[in-house]
C-alpha cells in the first residue's frame, strides 16, 4: 500500500494527497505532517514499532469538504486519490488513482465559494513584445482572454482580475516583463508549467478541440498570440486538475482593455468600491451600498459592473433606459423581484452537471428554478426594454424540468449511489425491485406466523443483523421443538440461531433487489444528468439573462428607495450634478443631514477645481462623491442626485491619502509621487482627475511647490487639460487662478461662533486663506492647554516675530491672545505681511506724525526680517 502511495503522490508533489482507504482520507510522510499542523488534527505514526515510524494523519470522507476548504483558504493544492475498480472484484490490492486536483482557482463545490465572487484561474504568456492573458471561473464556465504591448496596462488588469490562482511559465524569474507580472500578485497561488504548455500552436489546438470549430476567428483572438497561448494554458492546467472533459466551456470572450472605464487598484481602493480601506472589510463600500441583488448570479455581475463600467454611450443608455422603465413600473419590478428568490444559482448548477458532480438535489435546485423562468417572463411582459426581453428559445427548457420533475425524488439524499433518488413510476424494473425491498417486511411477518403454528413456539421471531444476515431465534428452553430442516447458525446463553432453505432464498432475493435498485437508481440518474448537461449552454443563457436581470431591477430598486435620479450622457465634456450626495456616507453618518453639493466642470471654463478649507469640512467627500457619481453612471445605474449631465470618463484617477509600504521601502511621500507620476503620464482629456493634499508627505516649501506645479501641468495637459478636482491646504494654489484660465477657486464653507467652527459641508465660490488647525485639534480631543500655546505662537508668528524666541520664551502654557483671528497662514512670508499691513492703514484717519511713526515701525520691522 505504501509504495502504491509513493508511486502517486511523485506524480503531484506539489499537492496533498487525499488517499481514500475505506472510509478515511489519510496522509503519510510530509504530507501528514503539513496536514495535522494546517488542519489542528491529531498526528500519529503507522508501524509505530519500526525504527522509523511513516507519520500520518486522517479525516473521514463524509466531513473531506470541511478539511478539503480549509487547505484550500491557506494555499494548498489537495490531489484526491479514490479507488478506481470495484474492491469486491480486484484481486490484491485494489487500485487507486488521483480522480481530481483542488487548488484554489480550481474549485467547484459551492460550499466552498463565495456565492456572490467569481473565482477566478489566471494565466499570462508572452510572445515577443505582446503579453497575454486568460481567466477563467470553472464553476461557471466564464473564459475571457486579451493582450496587450503595455506592461503597466497588463498589471492594472490583472489586479482588477484578482484571481485566486496564477499559472505562469518556469522561466518566469528569466523575464523581467513577466517577472513583475507575478509580483502584481503578491498574495496569490502561483502555479509554474512548462514553457511549452503557452506556445500558441499547441493553445490553438487545445481551444479548437476544445469549442468543436475549425479556427478562432469567431471569438476574435485567431491572431492574438499570447492570448491564446494563456488560454491554451488554462485548458491544459484543467484537463490535467479534474481528470474529465469540460463541456461547460463552450466559448471565450476576446476583450480590449481599452473598452471600458478604467479604474486602476489605487483608484479602487481610494474610492472603497469593493473593500473598506480601514478595516478590509465589505461594509462601507460601494458595493455594499449598491448591492440588494437576490441571485448569486446578479451579485457576481454587480462586482463586474462595478469593476468594468462602460465607456459606449448606446450601451450606457440601453441600461439606463432599462432602469429608468424599471422604476417608472416599479410594481412589475418588485413582482419580478420576489419571482428571483426562487431561481437558485444556475451558472454554477449548470457547471456542477456538466462536469458530472452534481447530485439529485441539484438537479432538483435546477428545477425549481426553471419552473420559475416562465413566470418571470410573463411578469416582464409589463416591460419594453430590449435588455428585459431574451431571445433564448425556453421550450428545451420547460422539458427538462418536466423530466426531473417526473423523475427526481424532492426529498433525495445528497448521495447518488444508496438509492432513494428516483420517483416512484419512473422505471417499471426499478418499481419491481423497490417492491421485493418494500415487501420483505411483509413476507418475514407471514413467515414468523406460519413457523409459530407449525412448531408450536410462540416466542420464535424472525430477525436480521449484518453478521448473519436473517435468522430464525428460538429460546432455548424450546429447542428440543426445533424442526429438523432448521439448521443452527449461533448459541447464545438464552436463546438459539436458525436459518432454513426458505429464509436464505428470501435473504438473497432481497439483498440483491437492495443491490440492484441502487446501481439501477445511479443509472437512471446518470441518464437524467446527462440530459440536463446537454442543456448546459442554454441553462447558461439563461442564468446570465437573469443575472443582468437582477442588476438592472436593484438599480431601479435602489433608485426608487434612495431618491436617485437617472444621468445624462452628454457629448460637450460637460460634468454638471445637481445637489449630488456621496451614496455611502448618506447612508452611514448618524447625528446630522448629509449636505448635497451642486459641481460643474467642463473643458472651457471649469476644468480644474481648486477647493480650499480646514480638515474635516468635507473636501474629500465631495471629490470621492464626484467620482463615484461618474462611476455609477457609466455601469448604467442612477445616482445620487437631483439632475446629473455627464460626459463619458475614459478613466478615473485618484491621488488620496497615503500609508507607507515598508514592505517594498518605499515611504509616504514616495507612494504619493508615484501615484501622482502615474496619472500625469496617463491621463487623457477624457479623464477625471481626483487630487486630495498632494505634497504632504514633504517639507512645507518642497510640497506646495509639487502642488502648485502639478496643478498647473493638470491645467495645460497636452495643450487642453483634464478636468480636475485638487483639494489643497495650501492656499497660495488660489493665486493660479489669476493666470490659468480654466482654474477656479472653492472652498467649503464654515461659520465661526465664539472662537468655535461649525462646518456648513457647502461648496462655495472663491478660495480661503484659513486652515483653522486649532480649531480641528480641539474637537479632536487635544489638551486645552497645548491649544492655548498654540495661539499664543500663531498670535506672535502672524506679527512676525521669529519662532526660536517662542520655543525658548519662559511664557507661561496658557497664556493666549483674548480675541481676533489667530489662525496662522503658513506660508505667508514677511514681505506679504507688510504689504497687508500697509493696506489696512487709514491714511485719511491719521495725523502726519501717526503715519511717519507708522512708517518707520514698519521699516524697522523689515529690516529685522
Amino acid at each position: 500500500m505504501i509504495k502504491q502511495y509513493l508511486g502517486i503522490k511523485e506524480r503531484y508533489p506539489d499537492s496533498i494527497l487525499f488517499y481514500r482507504m475505506g472510509d478515511f482520507y489519510e496522509m503519510f510522510f510530509e504530507d501528514a505532517q503539513t496536514a495535522s499542523r494546517a488542519l489542528e488534527i491529531t498526528l500519529t505514526s503507522r508501524n509505530k514499532n519500526d525504527e522509523v515510524p511513516v507519520p500520518m494523519c486522517g479525516v473521514p470522507h463524509r466531513a473531506a469538504r470541511n478539511y478539503i476548504a480549509r487547505l484550500i483558504d491557506q494555499g494548498f493544492k489537495v490531489a484526491i486519490c479514490d479507488q478506481v475498480e470495484d474492491p469486491a472484484t480486484a484481486r490484491g490490492l485494489v487500485k487507486r488513482d488521483v480522480v481530481r486536483v483542488i487548488t484554489p482557482g480550481m474549485i467547484i463545490d459551492n460550499e466552498l465559494l463565495d456565492a456572490k465572487t467569481n473565482n477566478y484561474l489566471l494565466a499570462v504568456a508572452r510572445h515577443g513584445a505582446r503579453i497575454g492573458i486568460s481567466f477563467l471561473d470553472i464553476s461557471t464556465g466564464t473564459f475571457r482572454l486579451a493582450e496587450s504591448d503595455d506592461i503597466r496596462t497588463i498589471a492594472e488588469e490583472v489586479r482588477r482580475i484578482d484571481p485566486s490562482e496564477a499559472l505562469f511559465p518556469d522561466s518566469v524569474e528569466g523575464d523581467p516583463v513577466l517577472n513583475d507580472l507575478m509580483g502584481a500578485l503578491p498574495d496569490k497561488t502561483v502555479t509554474r508549467l512548462a514553457e511549452g504548455v503557452f506556445d500558441f500552436q499547441k493553445g490553438r489546438s487545445r481551444m479548437i478541440a476544445q469549442f468543436n470549430t475549425l479556427n478562432l476567428e469567431g471569438f476574435g483572438c485567431e491572431h492574438l498570440k499570447a492570448g491564446v497561448g494563456a488560454a491554451g494554458a488554462l485548458l491544459h492546467y484543467v484537463r490535467e486538475t479534474q481528470k474529465q472533459a469540460t463541456d461547460h466551456l463552450t466559448h471565450i470572450e476576446t476583450y480590449g482593455l481599452d473598452h471600458y472605464l478604467m479604474v486602476d487598484e489605487t483608484t479602487c481602493k481610494n474610492l472603497e468600491l469593493l473593500v473598506n480601506i480601514q478595516n478590509g472589510s465589505r461594509r462601507g463600500t460601494l458595493l455594499d451600498t449598491l448591492d440588494r441583488t437576490i441571485t448569486a448570479m446578479g451579485g457576481r455581475l454587480l462586482k463586474q459592473w462595478i469593476r468594468y463600467p462602460l465607456i459606449e454611450k448606446e450601451e450606457i443608455e440601453a441600461r439606463h433606459e432599462a432602469v429608468e422603465e424599471a422604476v417608472s413600473k416599479i410594481h412589475f419590478t418588485r413582482e419580478i423581484r420576489d419571482s428571483l428568490k426562487s431561481i437558485h444559482d444556475l451558472e454554477r448548477l449548470g457547471s456542477k452537471i456538466s462536469m458530472g458532480q452534481s447530485n439529485a438535489r441539484d438537479l432538483t435546485a435546477l428545477k425549481r428554478s426553471l419552473k420559475q423562468v416562465p413566470v418571470i417572463l410573463d411578469t416582464l411582459g409589463g416591460l419594453g426594454s430590449p435588455l428585459f426581453q431574451m431571445q433564448e428559445p425556453m421550450e428545451p427548457l420547460y422539458d427538462l424540468s418536466e423530466l426531473i420533475d417526473a423523475a427526481i425524488r424532492e426529498d433525495a439524499p445528497p448521495t447518488i449511489h444508496e438509492g432513494g433518488i428516483i420517483c416512484d413510476g419512473y422505471s417499471e424494473k426499478l418499481d419491481e425491485l423497490i417492491g421485493v425491498s418494500r415487501d420483505g417486511k411483509g413476507w418475514l411477518a407471514r413467515l414468523e406466523a406460519a413457523e409459530r403454528e407449525e412448531t408450536g413456539i410462540q416466542t420464535l421471531k424472525v430477525r436480521f443483523n449484518k453478521v448473519f444476515g436473517y435468522y430464525i431465534e428460538i429460546p432455548k428452553a424450546r429447542s428440543s421443538s426445533v424442526p429438523e430442516h432448521y439448521i443452527r447458525k449461533q448459541t447464545l446463553v438464552n436463546a438459539e440461531r436458525f436459518i432454513t432453505d426458505d429464509l436464505k432464498q428470501f435473504e438473497e432475493k432481497v439483498l440483491n433487489a437492495e443491490e440492484e435498485r441502487a446501481k439501477l437508481e445511479h443509472a437512471l440518474f446518470e441518464e437524467i444528468r446527462d440530459q440536463a448537461a446537454s442543456k448546459n449552454r442554454s441553462i447558461q443563457n439563461v442564468a446570465r439573462f437573469m443575472g443582468r436581470l437582477d442588476c438592472l431591477t436593484t438599480f431601479a430598486e435602489i433608485a426608487d428607495l434612495n431618491r436617485y435620479h437617472r444621468p445624462r450622457i452628454n457629448e460637450e465634456g460637460r460634468l454638471w450634478i445637481r445637489e449630488g450626495r456621496h451614496p455611502v456616507i448618506e447612508k452611514m453618518i448618524v447625528g446630522e443631514r448629509f449636505v448635497p453639493n451642486t459641481i460643474e466642470m467642463d473643458d472651457k471654463e471649469n476644468q480644474v477645481l481648486v477647493i480650499t478649507g480646514p480638515n474635516m469640512a468635507g473636501k474629500s467627500t465631495i471629490l470621492r462623491q464626484v467620482a463615484l457619481m461618474v462611476l455609477m453612471s457609466q455601469m448604467g445605474a442612477f445616482v445620487p442626485a437631483l439632475e446629473a449631465s455627464l460626459s463619458i470618463t475614459d478613466r478615473i484617477f485618484t491621488r488620496i491619502g497615503a500609508l507607507d509600504n515598508l514592505s517594498q521601502g518605499q515611504s509616504t511621500f514616495m507612494v504619493e509621487m508615484q501615484e501622482t507620476a502615474n496619472i500625469l503620464n496617463n491621463a487623457s482629456r477624457q479623464s477625471l482627475v481626483i487630487m486630495d493634499e498632494i505634497g504632504r508627505g514633504t517639507s512645507t516649501f518642497d510640497g506646495m511647490s509639487i502642488a502648485w506645479a502639478v496643478a498647473e501641468y493638470l491645467h495645460d495637459l497636452r495643450g487642453h487639460g483634464v478636468k480636475t478636482l485638487f483639494a489643497t491646504h495650501y492656499h497660495e494654489l488660489t493665486e493660479l487662478s489669476r493666470t490659468k484660465s480654466r482654474l477656479k477657486n472653492f472652498n467649503i464653507a464654515v461659520k465661526e461662533w465664539n472662537d468655535e467652527i461649525i462646518f456648513l459641508r457647502k461648496l462655495v465660490a472663491g478660495g480661503t486663506n484659513r486652515s483653522y488647525g486649532i480649531q480641528v485639534a480641539r474637537l479632536a480631543g487635544v489638551p486645552n492647554e497645548v491649544i492655548q500655546r498654540a495661539k499664543a505662537i500663531l498670535l506672535d508668528l502672524e506679527t512676525q516675530n521669529r519662532v526660536i524666541e517662542h520655543l525658548t520664551s519662559e511664557q507661561p502654557a496658557g497664556h493666549g491672545p483674548s480675541k481676533g483671528h489667530v489662525q496662522l497662514n503658513l506660508f505667508q512670508d514677511p514681505g506679504k505681511t507688510l504689504i497687508d499691513q500697509l493696506i489696512k492703514l487709514d491714511i485719511a484717519g491719521m495725523t502726519p506724525l501717526e503715519a511717519l511713526n507708522r512708517l518707520n515701525e514698519l521699516q524697522e520691522r523689515a529690516k529685522s526680517g
